[in-house]
C-alpha cells in the first residue's frame, strides 16, 4: 500500500484519523472538491452527516475512476458551512459509512475541517477535496 499513517510521539493521540501520511507511490490523484450530491447535481441529503455519506461516496467513485481506490486516499480537507464543534460527530458518522461501505482506510486519513461561509448552493453543507497516492 504506497499510504501508510502514523502518529509520531508528541503530536495530539487521535483515534478518529491518523495525523500524519507517508506516501511512496509514483502516481497522485487530486479530486476536486466533492459535494453531497446526485449525479443530477441534486442534494443527496438534507443534513451534514449525509451529505459527508455521499460526499465520500463520490470521492470513492472518482478515486476509482482515476485506477485507485480509497484506501490510497492520502488526506481530506472539509469545507463546512458555519462549523462548529458539535458537528463533528455527523462528520464521523459520515465517515463511518464511508469506512463501512467504500473501503475508506481505518483510521481515517489525515483531515482538516475549515469553517466557510457558503459553498455553491444554499442546499451544499459540505464539500471535500482529496489526495490519494498510488504505485
Amino acid at each position: 500500500m504506497p499510504v501508510n499513517f502514523s502518529h509520531p510521539e508528541g503530536l495530539l493521540k487521535q483515534t478518529d484519523y491518523s495525523p500524519v501520511a507517508v506516501a511512496t507511490g509514483s502516481r497522485l490523484i487530486v479530486l476536486a472538491g466533492q459535494a453531497g450530491v446526485t449525479a443530477d447535481f441534486e442534494p443527496a441529503a438534507p443534513d451534514l452527516a449525509g451529505q459527508v455519506r455521499a460526499a465520500l461516496h463520490n470521492i470513492a467513485v472518482g478515486v476509482r475512476g482515476a485506477g485507485g481506490a480509497p484506501a490510497d486516499i492520502a488526506r481530506l480537507t472539509f469545507y463546512i458551512v458555519d462549523w462548529q464543534p458539535s458537528m463533528w460527530e455527523d462528520v464521523l458518522a459520515g465517515i463511518a459509512h464511508a469506512q463501512e461501505v467504500d473501503g475508506f482506510p481505518t483510521p481515517a486519513p489525515p483531515v482538516t475541517i475549515i469553517g466557510v461561509q457558503a459553498l455553491f448552493t444554499p442546499d451544499f453543507v459540505v464539500e471535500i477535496e482529496a489526495i490519494a497516492v498510488t504505485d
